[in-house]
Formats: structure tokens, C-alpha cells, sequence
């Protein structure tokens, strides 16, 4: 179904593969990409192997806006110098914490009138649907503090990032980066019916995520296939490049659209983009979507792929591989038991999902409703909730009927909304098994809490192949089984639904205006420059193949409270290693004690020998230029989510650094370096510390500002000192000096 090509490669025409063109060099065809046209155009530095990016737009919801506004107007914001939009889809059922949710979005509504921002009330719309609707244009970059942020079909190159990343954007300045790699994804052929955007997007990710095919580059949609998928399809696929690790994406564009924009009233931001006549890329993945079959994402990631087919015929052995990925992970503290999902042979799930960025799409719900009219979903476990992503495609489903068939088949149907994709809605019982047309199925995100004995699974399907299942009660189905008709009606838009909703702000700030604040809402704490030295203690020590940002901080109920700091904090790892905390705590009071000048403090007294060890290879440390902080040990952490929250928790607990043997995305390195932590690396197969050893780090200062290539470390046991070495990787000029000043607000601080 998928072929990748390691070696570079020229698309010629726009239609046909070569490994060489003559008389053009790969370097002159590296230009014919629309990757490269696009960074180009955005970048102000000069130089087209160092970008220095800006912006044409912003966009943020109700986990993270509280938290970047407070970030910029900390660092001396005084309105949005571009369109920024604040949706608040995430914390919308206002359900935890009695008024904490809403006070964010009273919140997020001043702000906008205060800077002039662009306010989208709850249940409105998801964020990626109403920036699609509203906001991309053609050739456009647009950078958005969730890791979803992809709007390459519609032409606009899009990237997910960390708050702290918009906060330079609001603040005049760049988003840096070294020009990536692109990669061609070259489609061929037709999907067959039945065969819906998820099962393209899986087939993708299952051949690239693991090997790091599109780590950190750009994904370029092109080739003959591309005009035989109509917008919505080609939508569906791109939202989930996310996880290909890729940085963004890009397609080419025609007129579907074209289409696209005049029904939502834009025609003038198409753009028609295409490559070159001659463009060279990097790597290529081939794609012959009529070989496309249904597919399904196996519990607990998204690039645990099979065909529905495949897990259809070998049941028991899939189910027990996911059963020791679930042991694996978890050990002893629950137990998964897929295999008694097995009836008559065949899976038979408890839980149907289409919904959000992804599922709750105008055609994937209008697909599923043909396949559902006339049948029923029954009265056993089997439940279907369908999550139209924004209310203009919920009142065009109700006009035309689908929503009536949903619902006379059993479907419930709510409001635009995020939840079902991070744990904030519809979690499934304990030991229950999901199929979703989401983004994600990592363990807990559904919302399901080890800590607490409780443990479910989640699978990711296509919209069609849910409502194949549904009509089979629950059954695992292939949609391909469905022999009815697929009506594809039009879509209509209707743009007075934002008209008469959403607070267009942008131009007009208000400086006048109060930012109102609830209770919840809190400052960031102060935060420390880096010392001379450093005294590190390992808190946590996770040896997962991959960690992702849920288990740094967990999602769900827990983003209630990501516009307090101290209080999210408190939530950190707990999924993952519920005594990192408690550990954590211990070492900041550490701190505290040094910085208050209290050396013969309680809190001070477990780290008298790892001084005394310290002085034995830097007679000059002491408690006035050594601090002391936490840190973490991963494998590769970062995957997923682009929530800053996953670093910050970690500095408000006194963290100063993460060690690991790989970063899973930029993002969260980026996020760490805002914070002000060090980003350390160690080679694979080698970790010469423990989970509550202390690692002395002399000069450390020094070395981060002489762009010293190897740091000189220490790790201090039975109070001996034994040399091991890190490196920090790239840094930038800018992200040296954050990680100087102690964070991204501290720099600017002293730079405004």
C-alpha cells in the first residue's frame, strides 16, 4: 500500500518520479518545491538554511490561551500584531472545578478586546475546523499552540507548537528554525468505496512513525491521485501528518479547492500551488490509494496499524500483542483483557466515536449516515456519538437530513467539541473498548486513570468502518462491506452562524479594557537564572520506547487547571510515575532554602555530601553559585501533543533539565528550551546514573554560553564524583540566552 524511497528523487511535471533530470542539480530542484516557495516568502533572515519564520496568523483554544496571554503580557505585549483567534473547544464542558472553565473563557473574551483578538465562543467549532472556514488562504503560514495545527490541503503550511512559541510571534519576533527536509508523498490512483481519509492517513503513519521517515520535515502532497480526492477527503488525511512526527504539510491545490474557499465565501485566498516543473525531495512516499483498505490503529498508538481485514482473521494474537503493550507499560497496576472482546470469533467493541478535527468532518459524518440509514446500532453495550466539528457543518446536517438518520439508528449527536480526542468527554468503562474517528489513541488519553485501577483501550478508525461496526452492533466491520450507495451531497455554508457568534476584534484593541481574571487564573512563579553550577537530582527514570506529552502531564480533566501553574503542577507524570512529584517537591525546597540563604535547612541537609563530592572537582562550588534543580530521564519524550504545560510543570517543580537519548519532536524540545531547561542528550546504551543520583554539572554556564560541544558532568554516589559527558545539541543564539536568563519571560524581560 505504502512504499517509502530513502534517496532523493525529482517529481518531474508534477506526475512523473526520476531519480535524475539533466542539467539541473538537486540543489536548483530542492527550490521547485512549494515547501520551499512558501518557507522562503515567510522567512526574514536571509539565509534559506537558517529561517527565521513570521506568521501570517495565530490560533489557540482553551488549554492554552490563558497560559501564552499571561507569557506575552509578562514579557511586554500590548496587542496582537496579527490575527489571533482564542476557540475554546477543549475545556467546553465547563464540568471540572466548579467555575475554573468558564472563568478562562470570560478570560480569553477580554483578552481579545483588550488586544485585539479574535474570540470563538464554546461548542462553536473545534479550532482546526473554524481555522479552515475562516482562516487559511493560499501560500499563508499559520502557527497554532495545538499539535494538530494542519492546513496543507487548503494550501496554508501550518505548524503546531508550544505556547511560548506564539509568544514571540505576539512579540514581534521569529519562529527559528533550520530549513527542513521535505519529503514527496506521491499519490496515484482512487480510494475504493468504503475507504475513507483516516484509512489513508493510518496506512501513512504506520510506515513512517517508527523509523523516523518525516521526523521534523515537511510532508508534500503531490502526484496524479491528489485530484481524485475531494477537499474534505484530503483534509481528513493532512490533520494526522501530526503523527508522522512531521514539522507540517503542503499540497498541491486545484479546483476542489477553489471550490472549497467560494463555499465559504473566500474564493479570493485560493491559491493555486504546484511544484516546479523540476523539484527534488528529499525522501518519497508512494502511495497507490486504490491498494488503500480499511484500517485500523490498534491500542496505544496511532501507528499500530493492520487492516480491519488482517485483525479480522487473527484476532487473538493482535488483541494479545496489545495486551503486552499494555503490560509493558503499565506492569502490574491494571490489567487489559482484550481477549474477552472475542465473540463467535470476531471483536466486538463497546464504544463508536467520529468526532473533531479529524472525524467530525461534513463528508465523513454524511458517508456514515448513508451506511446507517435503515439499520440499527441495538440496546447491548454498543454506543455511537458523532461530534459535528463546527456548527456550520452541524445546521447543513440537519438540513439535509444525516443527522436525523444518526440519530433514528441510535447515534447520539453533540456539539462541536474536542473532548472525546483528549479525555475530557465520553471515556469509555473500565476495560472498555473504543473505536474512534479521532486523532489519538495513546494510554489514559481517553481518560481512564491507572492510578486508579482503571484502564480502557482505544483504536483509531475511519468514520465509514465505525458506522460498518455500528450497523453490526458493535462488530468490527470493514466499511468496504457495505454494498448501499455513498450520496455525497453538497455542502452549503452559512456564514452567519460566526457572524452573529464570533467577536472579531482584530485592529481594534482596546487597551482600556481589563483582562477579567477567576480565581484559577494565576501568574507564573519566578523563575531563576541558570547559576554557574549545577546540582542536579534524578527524579524519574522512564524507559518506555517512546513517552508522550499525556504522560508528561496528562490530558483531560487535568487541562481544567493549566491556567494555574502551581496547581497543574501537581498533576505532572502522575499517570506515569506518581512519586515524581513528591521527589520533585523535595529537591525545589532544596532551592528555596539555598536562595533564601538558609544552609543549615532541613531541606538542604541530603545534598551536604553531593556538595562535598562536588568541591572534589570544583573546589570553588558552593551553595551561593551552584543551584540545585530536578531532572528527568526518558528514552525519546515528546511525542504528541504540543502542550506546553508538559516542560512548565516540570520548571514550576524546580526541574532544570531533561535528559534523553532522542527528543520525539521539536516541539517539546523547543518547549523545554522556552522554560529555560536544558535539553540534554546522552548517546543510546548508555546511562551511568540511576533514578536519585545526583549529577554535578561544573561550569555549566559558561558552557552553554561558549557553545561548548560536550558538557562535563558528574554523577555523585557514596560520595564519589565519576565523569560522564552530555551534549545539548543545536542552539540557537536566542535559545542559548532563554536557557541563561531562566526562561522565555525572564529574556524578555531584559531584552524589551
Amino acid at each position: 500500500m505504502v512504499n517509502l524511497h530513502n534517496t532523493g528523487m525529482y517529481l518531474v511535471n508534477g506526475t512523473e518520479l526520476a531519480e535524475n533530470v539533466p542539467g539541473v542539480t538537486p540543489a536548483e530542484a530542492a527550490k521547485g518545491t512549494m515547501a520551499y516557495r512558501i518557507l522562503t516568502a515567510h522567512n526574514i533572515s536571509g539565509d534559506d538554511k537558517a529561517l527565521k519564520i513570521k506568521f501570517d496568523k495565530l490560533t489557540s483554544h482553551d488549554i492554552t490561551f490563558v497560559g501564552i496571554i499571561q507569557t506575552a503580557r509578562a514579557s511586554g505585549l500590548e496587542k496582537f500584531p496579527i490575527p489571533y483567534v482564542l476557540t475554546n473547544c477543549h475545556n467546553s464542558l465547563c464540568a471540572v472545578g466548579g467555575t475554573i472553565n468558564e472563568d478562562d473563557h470570560v478570560f480569553g473574551l477580554s483578552a481579545a478586546k483588550k488586544y485585539g483578538g479574535i474570540y470563538v465562543p464554546p461548542m462553536q467549532a473545534v479550532i482546526h475546523q473554524y481555522a479552515r472556514e475562516m482562516l487559511a488562504e493560499g501560500g499563508a503560514m499559520i502557527l497554532g499552540s495545538d499539535s494538530h495545527t494542519r492546513y496543507g490541503a487548503l494550501g496554508t503550511m501550518a505548524v503546531g507548537e508550544g505556547g511560548p512559541e506564539l509568544v514571540k510571534q505576539l512579540l514581534g519576533r521569529t519562529y527559528d528554525i533550520a530549513y527542513p527536509g521535505v519529503v514527496a508523498v506521491y499519490l496515484t490512483g482512487e480510494p475504493i468505496k468504503g475507504v475513507g481519509p483516516q484509512d489513508v492517513a493510518l496506512a501513512i503513519i504506520g510506515a513512517v512513525f517508527k523509523n523516523g521517515f518525516v521526523k521534523n520535515k515537511v510532508m508534500e502532497f503531490v502526484g496524479p491521485g491528489v485530484k481524485n480526492l475531494s477537499a474534505d477527503f484530503r483534509i481528513g488525511v493532512d490533520v494526522m501528518t501530526t503523527e508522522t512526527t512531521c514539522l507540517s504539510s503542503i499540497w498541491q491545490t486545484d479546483d476542489r479547492i477553489r471550490e472549497f474557499y467560494a463555499i465559504h465565501g473566500r474564493e479570493e485566498a485560493y491559491r493555486e500551488l504546484k511544484p516546479a516543473a523540476a523539484a527534488y525531495y528529499d525522501g518519497v512516499i508512494s502511495i497507490d490509494l486504490s491498494t488503500i483498505r480499511p484500517m485500523i490503529a490498534m491500542p496505544y498508538h496511532p501507528s499500530c496499524t493492520y487492516t480491519i481485514d488482517e485483525v479480522n482473521a487473527n484476532t487473538a494474537d493482535i488483541l494479545h500483542e496489545a495486551e503486552e503493550r499494555a503490560r509493558t507499560a503499565f506492569g502490574d497496576k491494571v490489567r487489559v483483557d482484550l481477549q474477552s472482546k472475542i465473540r463467535d470469533g470476531r471483536l466486538m467493541v463497546d464504544q463508536g466515536i467520529i468526532a473533531g478535527c479529524a472525524g467530525g468532518g461534513f463528508e465523513n459524518i454524511c458517508d456514515a449516515a448513508d451506511i446507517l440509514t435503515g439499520r440499527y446500532i441495538g440496546s447491548d453495550a454498543f454506543t455511537l456519538n458523532v461530534y459535528p466539528a463546527s456548527m456550520p457543518v452541524y445546521l447543513e446536517l440537519t438540513k439535509n437530513g444525516a443527522l436525523s438518520r444518526l440519530i433514528e439508528a441510535g447515534a447520539v449527536v453533540k456539539p462541536a467539541f474536542c473532548g472525546p480526542c483528549f479525555g475530557a468527554g465520553d471515556t469509555p468503562a473500565n476495560n472498555a473498548f473504543s473505536i474512534r474517528h479521532s486523532t489519538r489513541n495513546f494510554p489514559n488519553r481517553e481518560g481512564s486513570k491507572v492510578q486508579n485501577g482503571q484502564i480502557s483501550s482505544v483504536a483509531l478508525m475511519d468514520a465509514r468502518s465505525i458506522a460498518a461496526t455500528a450497523a453490526n452492533g458493535g462488530r468490527l466491520t470493514a466499511a468496504t462491506e457495505y454494498d448501499g450507495t455513498l450520496t455525497h451531497p453538497a455542502y452549503f455554508f452559512d456564514s452567519r452562524i460566526y457572524a452573529n457568534r464570533v467577536y472579531n476584534g482584530f485592529g481594534q484593541a482596546r487597551p482600556e479594557e481589563a483582562l477579567v481574571y477567576g480565581p484559577n487564573i494565576k501568574d507564573w512563579p519566578a523563575m531563576e537564572a541558570l547559576t554557574d553550577n549545577l546540582l542536579l537530582k534524578v527524579v524519574s527514570e522512564i524507559h518506555d520506547p517512546v513517552t508522550t506529552t499525556d504522560e508528561l502531564i496528562p490530558s483531560g480533566e487535568t487541562s481544567s487547571y493549566r491556567s494555574n501553574p502551581l496547581a497543574l503542577a501537581e498533576f505532572a507524570l502522575s499517570r506515569r510515575d506518581p512519586a515524581y512529584v513528591g521527589r520533585a517537591k523535595a529537591v525545589k525546597a532544596a532551592e528555596e532554602a539555598r536562595l533564601a540563604g538558609e544552609t543549615g535547612a532541613d531541606a538542604l541537609k541530603g545534598f551536604d555530601e553531593s556538595f562535598a563530592a562536588a568541591k572534589t572537582v570544583c573546589p570553588t562550588a558552593d551553595m551561593t553559585n551552584t543551584g540545585i534543580g530536578s531532572t528527568i530521564f526518558a528514552v525519546k519524550p515528546g511525542d504528541g501533543s504540543a502542550r506546553e504545560q508538559a516542560a512548565s510543570c516540570q520548571k514550576v517543580l524546580g526541574g532544570w533539565a531533561n535528559i534523553a537519548h532522542e527528543y520525539a519532536t521539536k516541539r517539546y524540545r523547543s518547549n523545554l528550551i522556552n522554560w529555560g531547561m536544558l535539553p540534554f542528550l546522552i548517546p543510546e546504551g548508555d546511562l551511568p546514573f540511576a533514578n536519585g543520583d545526583c549529577l554535578f554539572l561544573p561550569g555549566i554556564r559558561r558552557a552553554v554560553k561558549e557553545k561548548q560541544a560536550v558538557i562535563e558532568a558528574y554523577v555523585i554516589r557514596g560520595g564519589a564524583a565519576r565523569p560522564f559527558t552530555l551534549t545539548l545539541g543545536d542552539l540557537t543564539d536566542d535559545e542559548r540566552q532563554i536557557i541563561l536568563d531562566g526562561c522565555l519571560i525572564n529574556y524578555y524581560r531584559q531584552n524589551r
